[in-house]
């Protein structure tokens, strides 16, 4: 019962989809010492290239993005070279692939990156210490300044246009999870008192400014977005977030973005200030293309875009446990399930 999982899908008139489940940004930390995608990563990806779209896990935008051990860049030659294996052979097995920006923001280390500034919103640090590094602590961040912000916007944008000159069909902007784009959408995060803080416009101002220069270099049928209203991430909750989102999500509608990507770890969650589910709450308030996530197997996804609800899937553990996931569920054959043991390799 999970026909319409496999009708294409027009994202615009430019990229059309062979397929309506994609796979979700996965880190998988395997990149090499300088940060370049491997052989291995490269075979990783084509093998799953029945998805109608892989978004890649996500790519540092520029050294001081990083927040954990040996995650991929977008920003080195060597670097966009490394991508060109990846999508080169992803295109050759007939997939598509779009790759996800990030910047964590105050969830860095300056142990990365040559002990240089931890950016974010406002000087609040993340409690805790870098998975799989524990010894590393958090570090009270620098709040970002106006050059600061200039130049993260620049750097986003260059960062797409390498993705496009690596090949890739498209960037998603990550703007979920807690990173730095999400970081300026959460009061318990943002506690500026200038342009870039206390209202939902002036909280939205970077993160749309991201999007319009990303949108300038490489258009906005290649540009999408992921976010978090709900189910945050290294921030405490505050119910006043939701008028943040009340605000940009219409304005991130004009935009006309290939698609908007729900951030949630579980999209069965509830949350008394979004009167439901965040998949509901976007799809009330955002009517051009919405991929769902969230623990959904094949057949509860299939009936959340039969009821409309979203309009593509993005599966993601059990595209690490099953390369051929696409083809298992169109065969209604049994899929493999998914164990931590599996991310010390990629299979």
């Amino acid at each position: 019962m999970t026909e319409n999982l496999f009708q294409p899908y027009a994202l615009n008139d430019t990229i059309t989809l062979n397929n309506r489940i994609l796979m979700a940004p996965l880190t998988r930390c395997m990149a090499d010492e300088n940060l370049v995608p491997t052989e291995a990563m490269a075979q990783y990806y084509a093998r799953r290239a029945d998805a109608g779209l892989i978004i890649s896990e996500a790519v540092i935008i520029r050294p001081d993005g990083q927040g954990y051990p040996n995650t991929p860049g977008l920003f080195s030659p060597a670097q966009i070279k490394g991508w060109q294996q990846v999508t080169s052979q992803v295109h050759q097995n007939g997939g598509k692939i779009f790759a996800q920006l990030w910047h964590t923001g105050r969830v860095a280390h300056p142990h990365f990156f040559a002990q240089g500034d931890v950016l974010a919103p406002s000087a609040i640090a993340v409690e805790g210490s870098v998975p799989r590094m524990r010894e590393l602590t958090y570090q009270v961040p620098k709040a970002v300044t106006q050059a600061d912000i200039d130049g993260l916007v620049n750097d986003y944008a260059q960062a797409a246009e390498n993705a496009i000159a690596a090949g890739f069909d498209g960037v998603e902007i990550h703007g979920a999870n807690g990173y730095l784009i999400d970081q300026f959408l959460h009061y318990g995060s943002n506690q500026r008192k200038d342009e870039y803080g206390i209202s939902a416009e002036n909280m939205s101002r970077f993160p749309l400014a991201v999007v319009d220069a990303i949108i300038a270099r490489i258009g906005n049928e290649r540009t999408a977005l992921r976010v978090s209203p709900a189910a945050y991430f290294n921030m405490p909750t505050d119910a006043k977030d939701r008028t943040v989102f009340d605000y940009l999500l219409p304005e991130l509608e004009k935009r006309s973005l290939a698609f908007l990507h729900i951030g949630i770890f579980d999209d069965a969650m509830e949350f008394d200030y979004l009167d439901g589910k965040a998949s509901s709450y976007v799809r009330a308030n955002y009517n051009k293309t919405l991929v769902g996530v969230g623990s959904y197997t094949a057949e509860t996804a299939s009936k959340a875009i039969a009821d409309e609800r979203f309009d593509l899937i993005a599966i993601g553990r059990p595209f690490i446990a099953n390369p051929d996931y696409v083809e298992k569920i169109r065969q209604g054959q049994e899929t493999t399930a998914y164990s931590e043991e599996m991310l010390t390799s990629l299979v």
